[in-house]
């Protein structure tokens, strides 16, 4: 007997055997349960979701010997026959092949015969949306008002392309992208089923490559098989799929996060024995970096994963805003690969940003190349130079050990290593005293929430790397107003535009521009010049 590919022997023959799209199956399955039958079905999705296996499913459903249900016997005459392909009253068409109006209209002339065989005659179209203009015209007066023995199962990956005129008589279900461990569970379960040797992470390989698609992932568990010689090992899926090992991206983060240049290099000579594409890399080091920020926000999250210490390791030795930074490094760098010399020296430009650029203390949306660690006793010192948003301040946050005096609130806040939402926790407080070496504070109390224990934290941290000594921070709420830097800023910045509208609005060019056109100024549109 002739070898059958995995993705037609493992092609599910019911509701029960579907993996994933329950949104999808729960509506059918009620549908046909309680006799609610629509007389046109369309399912959109990407390739490889199980749009025209549900099809299928579907049609046997309608047509079993032992009446209409949910569960078809999958034992009688027609349910044989529509597994095997050669049904007589499922006429299953290839829209990407067939067109043409007069195409169409054949295919329509049989709609008001009787079945053959079956309860129901169902038409299968698959990638409808390939038809043309004159062809959906022809059928759409027979999806409006078909027989009552005839229905309708249209498939498409570009649902978009569809009339609304058509859209608009279908019941239509999207068929959802298959999460990664769903894939990966039904791949082990086909592997133990073949008696094939697996290792887990091989499965999990080609889970990943699949993007969501079953059939692809059971194509790629087809090659793999043969490519490992009936036996499916990580390292021949790697090489197959041109992956690396994750041994090599977690050697060049952590010589990203420990700042060193050798290190970065000597990885890079590692990974070049593979021979790899480095655009893969750069999605692997994106995804590493990706399931890192994860760690740190939601540790938790990890726990169980295969990976999940040398995640761990990571999240500890990179801060959050490194992690970040280097994500959208490793996203740029993936554009710019193309356009780069050659796809290694793209590569290797895109780790020296990483190895160089950090975010800049005191303000998240700007960043610093730090200096070389070391240069030659003959070079002079050199600046470190910052990259900024244009029009703000450039200045470095003050170095630690600066003496206690009372402080001006809002300089001070502005001066400390604080970003994000701690610095506007920081800003909507109001500075009342010092005792030993507790500073107390007030928050208006619409702002609690803003008083975590992990902002306080990090405000108690930046307050005693900036006067030297160890300091703890109290936050009072209170009910009122209070005069915190955010609520002075915000009056400043009212201040501004209203100056702004009324210079605008008392400008004789404006003035004379305003009669001669016989327009007006709208004050939404002022803004105040930086």
């Amino acid at each position: 007997m002739s070898y059958q590919v995995l993705a037609r022997k493992w092609r599910p023959r019911n509701f029960a055997e579907m993996v994933g799209q329950e949104h999808v199956l729960k509506a059918l399955i009620n549908a046909l349960d309680h006799n609610r039958l629509h007389h046109a079905f369309l399912f959109t999705g990407t390739r490889g979701v199980g749009k025209t296996s549900i099809a299928r499913i579907l049609a046997k459903s309608l047509n079993c010997e032992r009446g209409v249900s949910s569960h078809p016997c999958g034992e009688c005459g027609a349910c044989t026959e529509i597994d095997a392909g050669r049904f007589l009253d499922l006429i299953e068409v290839d829209a990407a092949s067939r067109t043409k109006v007069d195409d169409t209209r054949e295919l329509l002339d049989n709609v008001q015969y009787a079945p053959t065989r079956g309860r129901y005659k169902v038409y299968l179209i698959d990638e409808v949306h390939m038809l043309s203009n004159h062809s959906f015209n022809a059928l759409l007066k027979t999806l409006e008002e078909p027989p009552p023995h005839v229905k309708f199962l249209l498939a498409t990956t570009d649902p978009q392309k569809l009339p609304v005129t058509v859209l608009s008589r279908c019941l239509q279900f999207n068929l959802k992208r298959l999460p990664v461990v769903l894939i990966q569970g039904h791949l082990r379960r086909i592997l133990e089923a073949e008696g094939i040797t697996q290792e887990a992470a091989a499965a999990a390989l080609i889970a990943h490559a699949a993007d969501g698609s079953m059939r692809d992932a059971l194509s790629l568990l087809d090659q793999a098989i043969a490519f490992g010689g009936g036996v499916l090992h990580e390292r021949d899926v790697r090489v197959m799929l041109g992956s690396i090992e994750q041994t090599h991206v977690r050697l060049l983060l952590e010589a990203v996060a420990d700042k060193d240049g050798k290190a970065v290099l000597a990885a890079m000579a590692r990974l070049d024995e593979q021979a790899p594409d480095y655009e893969l890399v750069l999605d692997d080091v994106a995804a590493c970096l990706q399931r890192v920020a994860i760690a740190q926000a939601v540790p938790e999250v990890l726990e169980g994963n295969e990976d999940a210490d040398t995640i761990k390791i990571l999240a500890a030795r990179l801060t959050p805003e490194d992690v970040q930074l280097c994500y959208q490094i490793a996203l740029l760098g993936k554009r710019d690969l193309a356009l780069a010399p050659s796809p290694r020296g793209g590569f290797q430009m895109t780790l020296l940003r990483m190895l160089h650029f950090s975010p800049k203390t005191g303000d998240g949306e700007r960043l610093a190349v730090t200096a070389p660690a070391s240069r030659p006793d003959s070079a002079p010192p050199v600046a470190a130079p910052r990259i900024a948003i244009a029009g703000q301040d450039t200045a470095a946050a003050p170095a630690a050990g600066n003496r206690w005096v009372e402080p001006d609130w809002m300089g001070l806040v502005e001066s400390l290593e604080l970003r994000g939402a701690a610095q506007q926790l920081a800003l909507n407080c109001v500075y009342r005293r010092r005792e030993g070496n507790t500073l107390y504070l007030e928050l208006v109390a619409a702002h609690e929430h803003m008083a975590t224990e992990q902002l306080l934290k990090r405000m108690e941290e930046s307050l005693s790397r900036y006067f030297g000594e160890t300091l703890k921070v109290r936050i009072q709420p209170v009910n009122g107003n209070l005069q915190t830097p955010a609520k002075l800023d915000e009056l400043r910045q009212a201040e501004r535009l209203r100056a702004a509208q009324e210079a605008m609005a008392t400008d004789p060019n404006v003035r004379a521009l305003c009669e001669t056109f016989g327009t007006q100024i709208n004050p939404a549109l002022v803004k105040p010049a930086d």
